[in-house]
């Protein structure tokens, strides 16, 4: 059984009066854990570390769709590897259905591309269930997913010089 979850976001470029901007930003009561990385390096074809207690690094390169010799990863490939699956789990744990989600396969297509009327780029993102009966768990999944609830309600993003 697939389930196929779509939602998109357009948080990359600069904000104009449209919907998007008008709707409810999703925010958070109280910060949990807090994830630090650092990029250098020319763009989509640097370095990206984080500097948490277990540091990853990895070399970064443009796929070969936009241009680039797609030899290294991409930020498309680090999103789509997100917690979908922690999320699922987490529903069937308070379900009380906590084996529910072992065998599940968790399928995540992430998309880049231009925008239709303004300058930028923007995101969609598929989501899709294998190998698991339950559709409410896999929606229910969907709302508290905090990858899923950025793309769907947008957050708090800001960015300025250090």
């Amino acid at each position: 059984m697939s389930v196929v979850l779509r939602v998109a976001a357009v948080r990359i470029a600069p904000r104009i009066s449209t919907v998007a901007s008008r709707r409810t930003v999703a925010t958070i009561a109280s910060r949990l854990y807090e994830a630090r990385a650092t990029a250098t390096g020319p763009g989509r074809n640097g370095l990206v570390s984080s500097s948490n207690e277990k540091q990853l690094s990895l070399k970064m390169s443009t796929p070969k769709a936009l241009g680039g010799p797609e030899d290294a990863h991409n930020p498309e490939q680090l999103f789509a590897m997100a917690c979908f699956s922690g999320a699922l789990n987490l529903v069937c744990q308070k379900a009380g259905k906590a084996n529910l989600a072992k065998d599940a396969k968790i399928d995540v297509k992430v998309w880049l591309g231009t925008l239709t009327g303004r300058e930028g780029f923007g995101l969609e993102a598929e989501v899709q269930v294998r190998d698991f009966p339950d559709e409410a768990l896999i929606q229910k999944a969907h709302e508290v997913c905090p990858y899923s609830l950025l793309m769907r309600e947008g957050g708090k993003s800001t960015a300025g010089k250090a």
